[in-house]
């Protein structure tokens, strides 16, 4: 047993239907930096979806069942930043007619992190011990970006991989066109955006696209492959663990499914 921090993780529903690696690589990291990490079989969606879509009532019930899900721990981290940035910046705000519950989900809400920023703005993580052979590229999601200030610490961490070499995405910082329900909503604004982004990644020359979320990894890769374009797509802590030689995001694995 570690005498590290005692970490939940938050898995994500898209990380836990879709690329359970990720959720393995996460662990590692926080093991890796010292960290006790559990995962919470009780926990359940963060209630994102409902939340944009304006369910309050479903949203709410939601949160309860993560507060309590997640009470007692020192830190709670995602590997993403939408999910982090809704129990962290969208909770509390639920509960602003609930003094006892807006409480809880403050106290929650200042122990919750995104992946990388936890390694990095929490524990000082400098530098991990993998390599990673080629040149990469890095989208930044909107939550992250602009909820949660990750922009740098997945450079830092990258730039210093042995055999990594990063080049910047144009308007790395533009929406890929997901936004969760938006891409439902407005499926032809969402294209429009999503083929705006593959343009940019594709002029970067990189043979891989990393970012920090799983649904602007899952639409980038899908239009990527549409569109027929030789770019592999990682979720950022796969190749932070040294885990980027599997199957890329989309990719036929050994069963013959993908993922």
């Amino acid at each position: 047993m570690s005498d590290g921090p005692r970490v939940a993780m938050f898995v994500t529903c898209l990380v836990d239907l879709f690329r359970p690696s990720v959720g393995f690589a996460a662990v590692k990291l926080m093991q890796d930096a010292g960290c006790s990490v559990e995962v919470p079989e009780a926990q359940t969606c963060c209630g994102q979806p409902a939340f944009n879509s304006g369910d309050r009532k479903d949203t709410i019930a939601v949160a309860r069942q993560v507060i309590a899900a997640f009470a007692g721990f020192d830190y709670v981290v995602a590997p993403s930043g939408s999910c982090a940035g809704m129990i962290s910046k969208h909770y509390p705000e639920l509960f602003a007619d609930d003094p006892g519950w807006k409480a809880r989900a403050e106290e929650l809400a200042g122990r919750t992190h995104e992946l990388v920023s936890f390694l990095t703005d929490v524990l000082g993580i400098a530098s991990v011990d993998a390599t990673f052979q080629g040149t990469v590229t890095y989208h930044d999601s909107c939550s992250g970006l602009r909820e949660l200030g990750i922009h740098a610490q997945p450079r830092g961490l990258l730039t210093g991989m042995e055999g990594l070499h990063l080049r910047e995405l144009e308007d790395a910082n533009v929406c890929c066109g997901f936004g969760g329900t938006f891409c439902v909503k407005y499926p032809d604004i969402s294209n429009n955006m999503v083929s705006d982004k593959i343009a940019r990644i594709v002029e970067t020359g990189a043979e891989t696209l990393l970012a920090g979320d799983m649904g602007c990894l899952m639409n980038m890769a899908g239009k990527l492959q549409r569109d027929g374009a030789n770019v592999r797509v990682r979720h950022v802590a796969e190749v932070l663990a040294g885990m980027g030689d599997a199957p890329a995001i989309g990719e036929p694995q050994d069963s013959g499914e993908r993922t």
